[in-house]
């Protein structure tokens, strides 16, 4: 059965910084494609980044030039790093691989 955890979500001015990362436990992970998602309060989940099991990335347009997601095969972990953060991307932020999700990390970004 797949697990996934994540964290490093936390409380950020705009413009600020956050890594979060997601590890995963239950499968093989380097054959898996990793994804981090967000829901924000009222609205629908939506995709924020994927990762390949070979490296090929894709992000949600409104995160493109400010997240970067990265993969480390022999630490099963997952990672979204954050930049320029902007009031908008508050949210709680899911990892999701195999049809599973972690129990989510909130993300708010506030002065």
């Amino acid at each position: 059965q797949v697990r996934l955890v994540e964290s490093g979500g936390g409380l950020v001015q705009p413009g600020g910084s956050l890594r979060l990362s997601c590890a995963a436990s239950g499968t093989i992970f380097r054959f898996n494609t990793m994804g981090w998602y967000r829901q924000a309060p009222g609205n629908q989940r939506e995709l924020v980044a994927t990762i390949l099991p070979g490296g090929f990335t894709n992000y949600a347009d409104s995160v493109k030039g400010r997240f970067t997601i990265s993969r480390d095969n022999a630490k099963n972990t997952v990672y979204l790093q954050m930049n320029n953060l902007k009031p908008e991307d508050t949210a709680v932020y899911y990892c999701h691989a195999n049809d599973a999700w972690g129990q989510g990390t909130q993300v708010t970004v506030s002065s």
